[in-house]
């Protein structure tokens, strides 16, 4: 069975579809899968390391303009298909063609454009209703990474659940893992922030991160602790406006550091050496970056919005989403080195449960269940 994964849509900062392709690529390589990946030219030779196997084609140079893509989508895609004589085309991130001459397997990340639309900038809320009733009523097989994900799609678009695979994300070991002091040093040397400890988070600055919440749950859980950790926001600028102004209202003796996106091989250091990982979610599709602090061994805060308890399970301490209650969960962690050990422990088991590999499987269940069909 020849597959074609359409990978265009995989952004050049390696965010969200990103991560996800990269890390899927490989493994269903190394599991034998015949695969063909339309690529942006710039990926060319990334994905052809990724998928030594395989055969990686690039989509016209004007493609990596997104209005342009999605039109390539509808048009250059599906004679793709036909060219390559493709068995199933996997569309990775919500969009497929209207009318194609395989079948198709689209993988839905999220339902929050449902559930709770302002936490989206409205177009981009409408275009991705839009984009997944399009797909539950066309898709031959549909892939979400979480249970909750599945239900809140079945629920608001009414999908038929006989079409969902549930894959779980993995995590790299390799990447993310338990580090050493060495290694914690060198990152907190790239942060400026000397020996202090500190909290952590990691992701884009969004409404449904949470992150204005995040800061003055901080700031109340400070007063209360004899030694205040700094506080480190990682990731790309969102559109959330109220991050500068609660970054704004914090007091002058308290350290924060908002450092953009970080290079991958420093996130292993940065999570591992923090106090604590907190990541006060409103809602995730799957909650990557909780799993990551788990496999690095972080004592981890997060509520249990949509599928994060999926993820956490009994390895991460939760709370709510208000500043109140993420300032309640800070001081316990912060204040209890015997939780934090537990923690620790606890994550990097449950981690080593969630893997690449056992995602690849379940995807090729979905491509076979699709030709089937």
């Amino acid at each position: 069975m020849r597959v074609l994964i359409d990978a265009t849509a995989v952004p050049a900062d390696r965010g969200g579809v990103g991560r996800y392709v990269d890390e899927l690529v490989p493994q269903l390589d190394a599991l034998g899968a015949d695969l063909v990946l339309a690529v942006q030219a710039r990926d060319v030779g990334h994905y052809g390391a990724l998928a030594p196997h395989g055969r990686v084609v690039a989509a016209p140079a004007v493609a990596a303009r997104r209005p342009v893509r999605l039109a390539w989508e509808q048009t250059g895609l599906p004679a793709l298909a036909r060219r390559v004589r493709a068995d199933v085309l996997h569309c990775p991130h919500y969009t497929m063609p209207a009318l194609a001459p395989v079948p198709v397997v689209v993988t839905l990340h999220d339902a929050t454009f449902f559930t709770d639309p302002d936490l989206h900038l409205p177009t981009k809320a409408r275009f991705f209703r839009a984009a997944t009733r399009l797909a539950t009523r066309r898709a031959a097989g549909l892939v979400v990474p979480s249970r909750a994900t599945r239900d809140e799609v079945v629920r608001e678009a009414g999908a038929d659940p006989e079409r969902f695979t549930v894959a779980y994300h993995g995590v790299d070991a390799s990447r993310f893992h338990p580090t050493s002091a060495a290694e914690q040093q060198r990152v907190r040397a790239t942060l400026g922030i000397g020996d202090l400890p500190y909290v952590a988070f990691l992701g884009t600055l969004e409404p449904r991160k949470n992150v204005p919440a995040l800061v003055r749950g901080w700031v109340r859980a400070c007063a209360e602790l004899d030694e205040p950790p700094a506080l480190v926001l990682a990731g790309g600028r969102g559109w959330d406006d109220d991050v500068d102004a609660a970054l704004a209202a914090v007091p002058d003796h308290l350290v924060v550091r908002r450092t953009g996106y970080l290079p991958l091989e420093d996130l292993a250091g940065l999570l591992g050496g923090a106090l604590a990982v907190a990541y006060p979610s409103l809602g995730e599709g799957f909650g990557l970056p909780v799993l990551e602090a788990m496999a690095c061994g972080a004592p981890t805060l997060t509520t249990r919005a949509l599928s994060l308890p999926e993820v956490g399970g009994d390895a991460v301490a939760y709370c709510g989403t208000s500043a109140e209650s993420i300032a309640d969960g800070l001081v316990g962690l912060c204040a209890s080195p015997a939780r934090r050990s537990e923690l620790s422990a606890a994550a990097v088991r449950r981690a080593a449960t969630f893997t690449w590999e056992r995602a690849a499987r379940e995807h090729l269940g979905a491509y076979e269940r699709a030709a089937a069909r």
